[in-house]
Protein backbone atom coordinates (compact mmCIF):
# COMPACT_ATOMS: atom_id res chain seq x y z
CA UNK A 1 0.00 0.00 0.00
CA UNK A 2 1.08 3.34 -0.78
CA UNK A 3 2.90 5.47 2.20
CA UNK A 4 1.02 8.50 1.29
CA UNK A 5 -1.73 6.47 2.28
CA UNK A 6 -0.71 6.15 6.07
CA UNK A 7 -1.27 9.51 6.92
CA UNK A 8 -5.24 8.81 7.05
CA UNK A 9 -5.28 5.83 9.07
CA UNK A 10 -9.43 6.28 9.35
CA UNK A 11 -12.04 8.40 7.99
CA UNK A 12 -15.26 9.60 9.98
CA UNK A 13 -18.50 9.19 8.42
CA UNK A 14 -21.09 12.16 8.99
CA UNK A 15 -23.98 9.52 8.03
CA UNK A 16 -27.30 11.65 7.03
CA UNK A 17 -27.83 13.65 9.58
CA UNK A 18 -26.30 15.15 12.24
CA UNK A 19 -29.41 15.89 14.16
CA UNK A 20 -30.48 13.22 17.32
CA UNK A 21 -33.93 13.51 16.57
CA UNK A 22 -33.81 12.14 12.93
CA UNK A 23 -30.81 9.73 13.64
CA UNK A 24 -33.39 7.94 16.13
CA UNK A 25 -35.89 7.90 13.03
CA UNK A 26 -33.32 6.55 10.48
CA UNK A 27 -32.32 3.91 12.62
CA UNK A 28 -35.82 2.31 13.38
CA UNK A 29 -36.81 3.01 9.63
CA UNK A 30 -33.07 1.43 8.39
CA UNK A 31 -33.72 -1.43 10.86
CA UNK A 32 -36.66 -2.38 9.59
CA UNK A 33 -36.22 -1.77 5.87
CA UNK A 34 -32.97 -4.19 6.66
CA UNK A 35 -34.69 -7.09 8.77
CA UNK A 36 -37.57 -7.42 5.66
CA UNK A 37 -34.92 -7.28 2.93
CA UNK A 38 -33.19 -10.35 4.71
CA UNK A 39 -36.08 -11.97 5.45
CA UNK A 40 -38.02 -11.52 2.50
CA UNK A 41 -35.27 -12.39 0.06
CA UNK A 42 -34.13 -15.20 2.08
CA UNK A 43 -37.82 -16.68 2.12
CA UNK A 44 -37.76 -16.34 -1.97
CA UNK A 45 -34.19 -18.64 -2.02
CA UNK A 46 -35.33 -21.26 0.36
CA UNK A 47 -38.52 -21.56 -1.55
CA UNK A 48 -37.42 -22.02 -4.89
CA UNK A 49 -34.51 -24.65 -3.64
CA UNK A 50 -37.00 -26.13 -1.95
CA UNK A 51 -39.93 -26.69 -4.69
CA UNK A 52 -39.19 -28.28 -7.41
CA UNK A 53 -41.67 -26.67 -9.66
CA UNK A 54 -39.53 -23.70 -9.43
CA UNK A 55 -36.69 -25.04 -10.47
CA UNK A 56 -36.64 -23.41 -14.21
CA UNK A 57 -33.51 -20.79 -15.43
CA UNK A 58 -35.69 -17.55 -14.63
CA UNK A 59 -36.12 -18.82 -11.18
CA UNK A 60 -32.18 -19.53 -10.79
CA UNK A 61 -31.78 -16.19 -12.15
CA UNK A 62 -34.46 -14.28 -9.34
CA UNK A 63 -32.50 -16.72 -6.39
CA UNK A 64 -29.15 -15.27 -7.20
CA UNK A 65 -30.61 -11.43 -7.99
CA UNK A 66 -31.84 -12.48 -4.35
CA UNK A 67 -28.77 -13.18 -2.74
CA UNK A 68 -26.87 -10.18 -4.31
CA UNK A 69 -29.80 -7.98 -2.77
CA UNK A 70 -28.92 -9.43 0.49
CA UNK A 71 -25.30 -8.80 0.11
CA UNK A 72 -25.72 -5.72 -1.19
CA UNK A 73 -27.57 -4.68 1.92
CA UNK A 74 -24.95 -5.74 3.84
CA UNK A 75 -21.77 -3.93 3.40
CA UNK A 76 -22.86 -0.86 4.72
CA UNK A 77 -26.39 -0.45 6.48
CA UNK A 78 -25.63 -2.94 9.19
CA UNK A 79 -22.82 -0.76 10.31
CA UNK A 80 -24.80 2.28 10.00
CA UNK A 81 -27.47 0.76 12.28
CA UNK A 82 -24.87 0.16 14.92
CA UNK A 83 -23.39 3.65 14.24
CA UNK A 84 -26.71 5.31 15.32
CA UNK A 85 -26.70 3.38 18.65
CA UNK A 86 -23.38 4.10 19.85
CA UNK A 87 -22.02 7.01 18.33
CA UNK A 88 -18.66 5.62 16.82
CA UNK A 89 -18.37 6.62 13.40
CA UNK A 90 -15.16 5.97 12.03
CA UNK A 91 -14.30 3.49 10.03
CA UNK A 92 -10.38 2.04 9.07
CA UNK A 93 -8.79 3.39 6.17
CA UNK A 94 -8.87 -0.62 5.19
CA UNK A 95 -12.46 -0.69 5.98
CA UNK A 96 -13.28 2.16 3.74
CA UNK A 97 -11.48 0.37 1.13
CA UNK A 98 -13.17 -3.13 1.89
CA UNK A 99 -16.70 -1.18 1.31
CA UNK A 100 -15.85 0.20 -1.56
CA UNK A 101 -14.64 -3.00 -2.90
CA UNK A 102 -17.85 -5.15 -1.95
CA UNK A 103 -20.16 -2.08 -3.26
CA UNK A 104 -18.36 -2.07 -6.92
CA UNK A 105 -18.98 -6.19 -6.36
CA UNK A 106 -22.32 -6.17 -5.64
CA UNK A 107 -23.40 -3.57 -7.91
CA UNK A 108 -21.76 -4.54 -10.69
CA UNK A 109 -23.04 -8.10 -10.37
CA UNK A 110 -26.71 -7.03 -9.92
CA UNK A 111 -26.20 -4.63 -13.17
CA UNK A 112 -25.23 -7.85 -15.77
CA UNK A 113 -27.46 -10.45 -13.35
CA UNK A 114 -30.43 -7.83 -14.66
CA UNK A 115 -29.38 -7.76 -18.08
CA UNK A 116 -29.32 -11.48 -17.81
CA UNK A 117 -32.73 -11.35 -16.87
CA UNK A 118 -33.71 -9.29 -19.34
CA UNK A 119 -32.37 -11.39 -22.06
CA UNK A 120 -34.21 -14.25 -20.29
CA UNK A 121 -37.39 -12.91 -20.85
CA UNK A 122 -36.97 -10.97 -24.37
CA UNK A 123 -35.95 -14.79 -25.72
CA UNK A 124 -39.13 -16.53 -23.39
CA UNK A 125 -41.63 -13.77 -25.06
CA UNK A 126 -39.95 -12.70 -28.17
CA UNK A 127 -38.88 -16.38 -29.11
CA UNK A 128 -40.91 -18.70 -27.31
CA UNK A 129 -40.09 -21.54 -29.43
CA UNK A 130 -36.25 -21.23 -29.43
CA UNK A 131 -36.43 -20.87 -25.60
CA UNK A 132 -35.88 -24.13 -24.29
CA UNK A 133 -32.91 -24.43 -27.24
CA UNK A 134 -31.17 -20.89 -26.15
CA UNK A 135 -31.60 -20.59 -22.38
CA UNK A 136 -30.25 -24.11 -21.23
CA UNK A 137 -28.75 -24.92 -17.01
CA UNK A 138 -25.48 -24.50 -18.09
CA UNK A 139 -26.24 -21.20 -20.14
CA UNK A 140 -27.58 -19.78 -16.79
CA UNK A 141 -25.09 -21.00 -15.20
CA UNK A 142 -22.65 -19.26 -17.48
CA UNK A 143 -24.48 -15.94 -17.00
CA UNK A 144 -24.37 -16.09 -13.57
CA UNK A 145 -20.52 -16.89 -13.42
CA UNK A 146 -19.70 -13.58 -16.11
CA UNK A 147 -22.07 -11.57 -13.58
CA UNK A 148 -19.74 -12.01 -10.57
CA UNK A 149 -16.36 -12.10 -12.69
CA UNK A 150 -17.34 -8.58 -14.11
CA UNK A 151 -18.20 -7.24 -10.45
CA UNK A 152 -15.09 -8.60 -9.41
CA UNK A 153 -13.03 -7.26 -12.53
CA UNK A 154 -14.78 -3.83 -12.03
CA UNK A 155 -14.64 -4.22 -7.96
CA UNK A 156 -10.41 -4.48 -7.95
CA UNK A 157 -10.02 -1.44 -10.37
CA UNK A 158 -12.12 0.47 -8.50
CA UNK A 159 -10.05 -0.41 -5.71
CA UNK A 160 -6.59 -0.53 -7.13
CA UNK A 161 -7.47 3.43 -7.84
CA UNK A 162 -8.44 4.41 -4.51
CA UNK A 163 -5.26 2.37 -2.98
CA UNK A 164 -3.14 5.03 -5.50
CA UNK A 165 -4.33 7.54 -4.35
CA UNK A 166 -2.60 9.94 -1.27
CA UNK A 167 -4.89 11.22 1.74
CA UNK A 168 -2.70 13.51 3.44
CA UNK A 169 -5.63 16.22 5.16
CA UNK A 170 -9.41 16.48 5.33
CA UNK A 171 -10.81 12.22 6.91
CA UNK A 172 -14.48 13.24 6.75
CA UNK A 173 -16.43 11.48 4.76
CA UNK A 174 -20.05 13.42 4.20
CA UNK A 175 -22.11 10.08 3.28
CA UNK A 176 -23.01 6.73 5.45
CA UNK A 177 -20.85 4.58 3.83
CA UNK A 178 -17.24 4.51 1.75
CA UNK A 179 -17.90 5.13 -2.13
CA UNK A 180 -15.32 6.84 -4.74
CA UNK A 181 -17.00 9.96 -5.53
CA UNK A 182 -17.03 11.03 -1.66
CA UNK A 183 -13.55 9.49 -0.86
CA UNK A 184 -11.81 10.70 -3.74
CA UNK A 185 -12.75 14.49 -2.83
CA UNK A 186 -10.55 13.94 0.14
CA UNK A 187 -7.37 13.30 -1.42
CA UNK A 188 -4.27 15.53 -2.04
CA UNK A 189 -4.73 15.97 -5.61
CA UNK A 190 -6.52 17.28 -8.51
CA UNK A 191 -9.69 15.79 -8.45
CA UNK A 192 -10.96 16.67 -12.33
CA UNK A 193 -9.02 14.27 -13.45
CA UNK A 194 -10.58 11.65 -11.09
CA UNK A 195 -13.54 12.52 -12.05
CA UNK A 196 -12.91 11.65 -15.56
CA UNK A 197 -11.94 8.40 -14.27
CA UNK A 198 -14.94 7.91 -12.20
CA UNK A 199 -17.48 8.62 -15.50
CA UNK A 200 -14.96 6.62 -17.64
CA UNK A 201 -15.63 3.46 -15.45
CA UNK A 202 -18.94 3.63 -13.93
CA UNK A 203 -20.95 6.06 -15.49
CA UNK A 204 -21.34 5.31 -19.02
CA UNK A 205 -21.14 1.44 -17.99
CA UNK A 206 -24.48 2.34 -15.98
CA UNK A 207 -25.87 4.90 -18.83
CA UNK A 208 -25.18 1.91 -21.57
CA UNK A 209 -26.78 -1.02 -19.45
CA UNK A 210 -29.63 0.99 -18.65
CA UNK A 211 -30.06 2.52 -22.29
CA UNK A 212 -30.03 -1.94 -23.20
CA UNK A 213 -32.64 -2.74 -20.43
CA UNK A 214 -34.88 -0.05 -21.46
CA UNK A 215 -34.41 -0.98 -25.19
CA UNK A 216 -35.64 -4.88 -24.27
CA UNK A 217 -38.81 -3.51 -22.16
CA UNK A 218 -39.61 -1.89 -24.84
CA UNK A 219 -39.29 -4.63 -27.49
CA UNK A 220 -41.26 -7.00 -25.29
CA UNK A 221 -44.08 -4.77 -24.62
CA UNK A 222 -44.69 -4.19 -28.34
CA UNK A 223 -44.24 -8.10 -29.46
CA UNK A 224 -46.87 -8.94 -26.54
CA UNK A 225 -49.39 -6.17 -27.25
CA UNK A 226 -49.61 -7.60 -31.34
CA UNK A 227 -50.31 -10.90 -29.37
CA UNK A 228 -53.49 -9.95 -27.21
CA UNK A 229 -54.98 -7.29 -25.49
CA UNK A 230 -55.18 -9.10 -22.16
CA UNK A 231 -51.96 -10.45 -22.47
CA UNK A 232 -50.88 -6.84 -23.25
CA UNK A 233 -52.47 -5.19 -20.03
CA UNK A 234 -51.03 -7.82 -17.73
CA UNK A 235 -47.55 -7.22 -19.14
CA UNK A 236 -47.73 -3.57 -19.31
CA UNK A 237 -48.38 -3.81 -15.30
CA UNK A 238 -45.28 -6.41 -14.90
CA UNK A 239 -43.32 -4.92 -16.61
CA UNK A 240 -43.77 -1.08 -15.29
CA UNK A 241 -43.33 -2.38 -12.07
CA UNK A 242 -40.00 -4.54 -13.10
CA UNK A 243 -38.55 -1.40 -14.59
CA UNK A 244 -39.48 0.98 -11.52
CA UNK A 245 -37.28 -1.34 -9.60
CA UNK A 246 -34.55 -1.06 -12.81
CA UNK A 247 -34.49 2.71 -12.87
CA UNK A 248 -34.50 3.01 -8.88
CA UNK A 249 -31.17 1.26 -9.50
CA UNK A 250 -29.34 2.73 -12.03
CA UNK A 251 -30.92 6.33 -11.54
CA UNK A 252 -28.97 7.28 -8.83
CA UNK A 253 -25.84 4.95 -10.49
CA UNK A 254 -26.09 7.08 -13.56
CA UNK A 255 -26.36 10.18 -11.60
CA UNK A 256 -23.94 9.64 -8.68
CA UNK A 257 -21.05 8.46 -10.94
CA UNK A 258 -22.04 10.52 -14.12
CA UNK A 259 -21.63 13.56 -12.05
CA UNK A 260 -19.23 12.81 -9.29
CA UNK A 261 -18.64 16.43 -8.04
CA UNK A 262 -22.61 17.15 -7.14
CA UNK A 263 -24.62 17.98 -4.35
CA UNK A 264 -23.19 15.44 -1.46
CA UNK A 265 -27.04 15.90 0.03
CA UNK A 266 -28.49 14.58 -3.61
CA UNK A 267 -25.62 11.61 -3.64
CA UNK A 268 -26.50 10.52 -0.17
CA UNK A 269 -30.24 10.79 -0.63
CA UNK A 270 -29.63 8.33 -3.87
CA UNK A 271 -27.34 6.26 -2.12
CA UNK A 272 -30.27 5.36 0.06
CA UNK A 273 -31.96 4.29 -2.74
CA UNK A 274 -29.98 1.53 -4.21
CA UNK A 275 -28.64 0.33 -1.09
CA UNK A 276 -31.36 -0.20 1.04
CA UNK A 277 -35.00 0.48 -1.12
CA UNK A 278 -33.88 -1.60 -4.11
CA UNK A 279 -32.85 -4.52 -2.31
CA UNK A 280 -36.04 -4.90 -0.71
CA UNK A 281 -38.07 -4.05 -3.69
CA UNK A 282 -36.86 -6.53 -6.26
CA UNK A 283 -38.49 -9.55 -4.24
CA UNK A 284 -41.51 -7.68 -3.90
CA UNK A 285 -41.40 -7.02 -7.67
CA UNK A 286 -40.06 -9.44 -9.44
CA UNK A 287 -41.42 -12.80 -7.09
CA UNK A 288 -43.79 -12.59 -4.54
CA UNK A 289 -46.34 -10.81 -7.18
CA UNK A 290 -45.48 -14.30 -9.11
CA UNK A 291 -48.49 -16.75 -8.23
CA UNK A 292 -45.94 -19.44 -8.91
CA UNK A 293 -43.79 -18.01 -6.05
CA UNK A 294 -47.06 -17.41 -4.07
CA UNK A 295 -48.56 -21.19 -3.99
CA UNK A 296 -45.04 -22.76 -3.40
CA UNK A 297 -44.82 -20.31 -0.39
CA UNK A 298 -48.18 -21.67 0.65
CA UNK A 299 -46.87 -24.79 0.19
CA UNK A 300 -43.81 -24.58 2.12
CA UNK A 301 -45.37 -22.92 4.94
CA UNK A 302 -48.35 -25.92 5.27
CA UNK A 303 -45.11 -28.34 4.94
CA UNK A 304 -42.86 -27.27 7.80
CA UNK A 305 -45.16 -24.79 10.24
CA UNK A 306 -48.03 -26.48 9.80
CA UNK A 307 -47.50 -30.09 10.03
CA UNK A 308 -50.62 -31.20 11.44
CA UNK A 309 -52.47 -29.62 9.54
CA UNK A 310 -50.56 -31.47 6.34
CA UNK A 311 -50.94 -34.68 7.50
CA UNK A 312 -54.68 -34.29 8.51
CA UNK A 313 -55.00 -33.27 4.55
CA UNK A 314 -53.17 -36.59 3.48
CA UNK A 315 -55.18 -38.93 5.56
CA UNK A 316 -58.63 -37.24 4.54
CA UNK A 317 -57.26 -38.09 0.68
CA UNK A 318 -55.81 -41.70 1.94
CA UNK A 319 -59.13 -42.65 3.92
Amino acid sequence: MDVANKSVSEFVLLGLSNSWELQLFFFMVFSLFYVATMVGNSLIVITVIADSHLHSPMYFLLTNLSIIDMSLASFATPKMITDYLTGHKTISFDGCITQIFFLHLFTGTEIILLMAMSLDRYIAICKPLRYTSIIRPWVCAALVLASWVVGVMHSMSQVIFALTLPFCGPNEVDSFFCDLPVVFQLACVDTYVLGLFMISTSGIIALSCFILLFNSYVIVLVTIKHHSSKGSSKALSTCTAHFIVVFMFFGPCIFIYMWPLSSFLIDKILSVFYTIFTPILNPVIYTLRNQEVKTAIRKLKTRYINPDQNSSYIQNILF
